[in-house]
This record gives C-alpha cells, structure tokens and sequence, in this order.
C-alpha cells in the first residue's frame, strides 16, 4: 500500500510524473532510470538513508514506476512511495560491493522483461551516485540498447516549484533563522568550533513549532580569519578569536527541503576593508534581487550584483547562485541554472535560488546570502528575514 504519511498529494506527484514523462517523449526516451536521491523523492516520494547502494526509479510512460534497490531497503520503500507496494522491486544482499556480480544486472533483467532490452534507455551520466561501473554493466547487459544521457532531466522539471513546495521552503527558511540567531548569540572570543557546530545542528534538528529539522546536505561550513578565503572548509577544536570574521554557511531542512543562508559574524572592530566590502557586496544583493524578475535571465542578476562589487575593485570569479528546493547529500543544489554571466535562462515565477555572491579573497572571506522566490511580477522575494549586513560583535 501507499506510504502512510507522503510528503505530497497525489495530484503533486501525478503533475510531476506528467512533466518527466513529457521531456522523455521530446528526447526520444522511451524509459527512464534515475539514481539521484533528490530526483527519487521528488518523482516517488521515497526518503531513506540508502543512496549509498545502487538505488533508483523506473519511469515508463504507460504504467507507474517502480522504485528498484537493495531488499533490505525495500520496505523502506513500501513505507515512504506513492506507488502500490508491487512497484517495490529489489536485489539481494550478496550484490552489495561483490566483485563477482552487480546490481545493475537485476536491473538489467527488469528492464529487459518489460520488453526494453531494444529500447532508448535514459540514464544519469553526470550523477554522483550513477557509478562509471553501474553504466559499464548496463551496456554490457544490454548490448542492444541504445542508452541515452538524461542528466538533468528530471532536475530541471523540479525547477518551478507548487505551492505545496513553497510551504515546505518556508518552513525551512524559519530553522535556517533560528540558526543564525543561535550563531550570533553564542559567537564570542572563546568558544570553540566543535561545540558551536553541536548547537547549531541542535536548532536544525529541532526545529520550531511544526517545522521539525530533517538533517541538511550540506554539513555546517564556518571557516574563520585566513581560512575564509575557502569556501567549503567545516571546523575543528580552535577557538573563536577577537579580530576575525567567520563566515557561516547553513540551511534549514524541513521534510528534505532548504533554504540556504549565509550570515558573517566579526568579532571585535571590523577593519575597514571589510567594511568596503560590505557596503559593495549589500549594494550588489540588492541589486540582484531587483533584477531578479519573471522574464528576466539568470545571468542579469550577476550583472547587477556584479556592478558595485566592480566599483569596489572586487572582482569574484565564482558563479553568484543555484537552484534550490529537495536535495540529499553531498548537495543542497539542484544542478540545473547557474547565476553567472553567460546563463540565458529565463526567469519565471516559482523558480527558487540561494542567491549567494560570497566573497574568497586572500586572507579573508564574507557571505551575506539569501534564499529567493521569483515571484508573479517584481523582485523576488526572500525567504528569510535577517539584516542583510556584516554581524558584528564587540
């Protein structure tokens, strides 16, 4: 039977299912295997801590698709998919990590039963979790099969988000709040990294109200001084110092949804560069959100942020934001548009980015990001509601 508490109606899911099946048609696809956890989710509903073993759906465009992984997490399955309990299909545990068989030849076997074995199969080249061994026995299984690179299919259906998403979105963007506000009210000379970590994940998991925390895919990112000039460094036992800048990157997740946010704390008197670059970098933001309209592109938010930082004599290489919305580990990012200068996709309402233009100079950095909605018509909206400025802390 169904899962007993889906995340989603079943008009949500069928309208997903409905764009999927659309793309495959317009590709020439005629049945559609995807690993990636968040695309999993989306299409089925399927939430477990098993992407580290071959998994993934089956999308055909006559009958519903059948969720596929190991048999231990198949019941896992029958709890949490939208589907009947006989769309579960598994393997057995002695494919896991064997060298003398692999899962991808059960799989092989579904499809080849349901008449495939000939077909235009569609894959996820580009995935982390679609190993460069899973293809090669597909192939090999399936010799006559002509298999397509479906990347990104599904990913940028999830693009505009329903207002069932939003609401979930929202909800996470209350947590990633209250983790800034936990951030701030604890940051001093000090305190050490590890034990600011352990509450932050503490305001995550519990969340507020009704909004219970789901573990982010992202862990905590708060380098401080010099090693904020890296923007993916995590912590360790040092201290929080007088006279440094520590960036925090973290996001809320309710029901595997986020809502990305960057605050940078300074302890202490800021130097003025600092300030500068705040000043620069606030202008830009703001700029940014004006530019980002339906009907607008991608790359006219970059170059509206990238203005002031310009005439501030910042100069940043990096892209300026992503997609957003469900994600798994080992990102928050849904892989599809990027905000940066060249991306020419058009705006439209629904779309939701973490606009995040951070800063990674020599010898120092700073984040001041937010989370957007590209609404109906003006700019877009932030999900959350916290001063967008450096935090400083005497």
């Amino acid at each position: 039977m169904p899962g007993a508490d889906l995340p989603f109606s079943s008009a949500e899911y069928q309208r997903r299912l409905e764009l999927v099946r659309a793309d495959m048609s317009r590709r020439g696809i005629d049945v559609l295997f995807i690993e990636d956890p968040s695309n999993m989710a989306w299409l089925t509903g399927y939430d477990g801590w098993s992407f580290y073993v071959h998994q993934g759906v089956i999308v055909f465009h006559d009958e519903d698709p059948i969720w596929w992984g190991r048999r231990q997490d198949a019941n896992g399955a029958k709890r949490t998919v939208w589907m009947d309990d006989s769309r579960v299909e598994f393997y057995v545990d002695n494919y896991v990590q064997s060298t003398e068989r692999h899962p991808m030849q059960v799989l092989a076997s579904i499809l080849s039963g349901k008449g495939y074995a000939s077909k235009k199969i569609g894959v996820e080249l580009e995935n982390y979790y679609f190993s460069a061994k899973a293809y090669l026995t597909l192939t090999e299984t399936l010799p006559n099969a002509k298999f397509i690179d479906a990347t990104g299919l599904v990913n940028w259906q999830r693009a505009v988000k329903s207002d069932e998403e939003i609401v979930f979105m929202r909800k996470a963007a209350r947590i990633s709040e209250k983790i800034i506000d936990g951030v701030f009210e604890r940051s001093k000379p000090g305190v050490r990294k590890a034990d600011l970590v352990a509450e932050i994940y503490g305001d995550a998991i519990r969340g507020l109200d009704d909004a219970w925390g789901d573990y982010p895919a992202i862990v905590p990112l708060l380098p401080s001084g010099a090693d904020a000039s890296a923007p993916h460094l995590t912590w360790d036992a040092r201290f929080m110092e007088e006279g440094e800048a520590t960036f925090f990157e973290i996001s809320g997740c309710f029901r595997r949804y986020h809502a990305p946010f960057c605050r940078t704390v300074f302890l202490g008197k800021p130097p003025q560069f600092l300030l500068d670059a705040e000043k620069a970098l606030v202008e830009g933001l703001e700029a940014g959100l004006e530019a980002a309209k339906a009907g607008n592109m991608a790359g006219d938010i970059y170059r509206a942020l990238a203005k002031p930082l310009e005439a501030a004599g910042i100069e940043r290489g990096a892209r300026a934001g992503y997609p957003i919305g469900i994600s798994y580990p080992p990102d928050w990012g849904e892989r599809t548009i990027s905000i940066r200068d060249e991306d020419t996709t058009l705006l439209k309402p629904g779309m939701t980015f973490h606009f995040m233009p951070g800063l990674w100079m020599d010898g120092w950095g700073l984040e001041i990001t937010e989370s957007i909605l590209i609404k109906e018509s003006g700019p877009a909206e932030c999900f959350c509601n916290r001063p967008r400025a450096l935090y400083v802390k005497d």
